[in-house]
């Protein structure tokens, strides 16, 4: 029970502030509408007036939506906003007026001892304070609801005059994250396709060719002939266990699970045909998901890299900033990387499904940048 209460406690200062922090800021908005009617009529500094009213709106309350400002469009919120902030001054000096009225009747009270205003030496009926009391207590209760009803209509003339409003934004969503959808699902089975490639012209070639050499040994007339299918034999079959654990590896590579992403990039420059540089920053892991992420985001860069771009090195950075992870990787070689090959526009709707960005920079000759940022709340 004490916990309950001491909860609802908190609940309630923290409204009283929000209120008053509502309140600073419709107070703000009331002194700048002047002068931003002002510069919405000369036409002068527009775009810093209204950044400075998003940013008052954003601090005493919810942000508003807001495209990138233009100065048209800002001149015409600031000749409509001075409604507002006019509102909102009206709404403050009527609270005042209400709080003033009842702390003079509160005084009276105290100084005199009797509910009633004191008037040329009499004293006003009791009933009659008390009757007006009640429309009184309404009229404040009316004005500090008026604070909060400003705010918002000050937030929503933003978002309608420089942004999007809610409505438009989760419409938006909910077509990104379709289109994600379905770009997800491609991706998947252009990876299943790719596999499948690399299984049937790979591993399935070598152990028929493995086969052929076993049935050839069987028939082997002498020894050195046998010695001889034996050891291609085994050549094939270990050529076979390479092509089959690499192609394993890019399905999804066990390292991953089992030590992290920092050895799994570590095996991956290993393995790597040239030079990879490797400078992981992350302090923890960011999780499963996207760790696998900027693995293949990197593990499919160095293999375009190694296999088109002829480079002396490699370079692969993955860093926090701010509140997303950044991963670029870089090489020295020829350039002319197609954003819209296979593998680099997999890798694209592959970081689209965890709402990252993905950028590829290569010009003939190079070098090539890969960069892609993914959020890490």
């Amino acid at each position: 029970m004490a916990f309950v209460q001491q909860d609802e406690q908190l609940s309630a200062g923290s409204l009283v502030r929000g209120w008053f922090r509502t309140l600073y800021g419709v107070l703000m908005g009331s002194m700048t509408a002047l002068p931003g009617l002002v510069a919405a009529v000369l036409g002068l500094g527009v775009m810093r007036m209204t950044e400075f009213e998003l940013g008052r709106i954003a601090r005493f309350g919810q942000g508003a939506h807001a495209d990138p400002l233009t100065a048209g469009r800002c001149r015409r919120y600031l000749g409509v906003r001075w409604l507002v902030g006019g509102l909102g001054a009206g709404v403050v000096l009527m609270l005042m007026l209400y709080l003033m009225t009842a702390l003079s009747m509160v005084t009276a009270w105290l100084f005199d001892g009797k509910w009633g205003l004191v008037r040329d030496g009499d004293v006003v009926d009791t009933q009659l304070i008390l009757i007006a009391a009640v429309p009184g207590t309404l009229l404040i209760f009316v004005a500090l609801a008026g604070v909060s009803g400003v705010a918002v209509l000050d937030r929503w003339l933003a978002t309608t005059m420089l942004g999007r409003s809610q409505q438009t934004l989760l419409r938006q969503r909910v077509a990104e994250l379709t289109s994600t959808r379905a770009e997800v699902i491609e991706a998947i089975d252009d990876e299943r396709r790719r596999i499948e490639r690399d299984l049937h012209d790979g591993v399935q070639q070598r152990l028929v060719a493995l086969g052929m050499m076993i049935g050839r040994a069987r028939r082997a007339r002498d020894d050195q002939q046998l010695r001889e299918l034996l050891r291609q034999a085994a050549d094939t079959a270990g050529a076979a266990i390479d092509e089959l654990r690499e192609v394993a590896t890019r399905v999804y590579p066990a390292v991953l699970d089992d030590s992290g992403l920092d050895a799994a990039l570590e095996v991956l420059a290993e393995r790597a045909s040239v030079r990879v540089e490797v400078a992981n920053e992350l302090r923890g892991s960011p999780g499963t998901a996207l760790e696998t992420v900027i693995y293949f985001v990197v593990s499919e860069a160095v293999t375009n890299a190694t296999k088109h771009a002829s480079p002396s090195v490699v370079e692969i950075a993955v860093r926090t900033d701010g509140d997303e992870i950044a991963v670029v990787v870089s090489d020295d070689g020829v350039g002319g990387a197609d954003p819209s090959g296979s593998g680099l526009s997999g890798l694209a709707r592959r970081v689209k499904a965890v709402d990252g960005d993905f950028e590829v920079t290569s010009p003939p000759g190079g070098p090539t940048r890969i960069s892609a940022r993914v959020p890490c709340a």
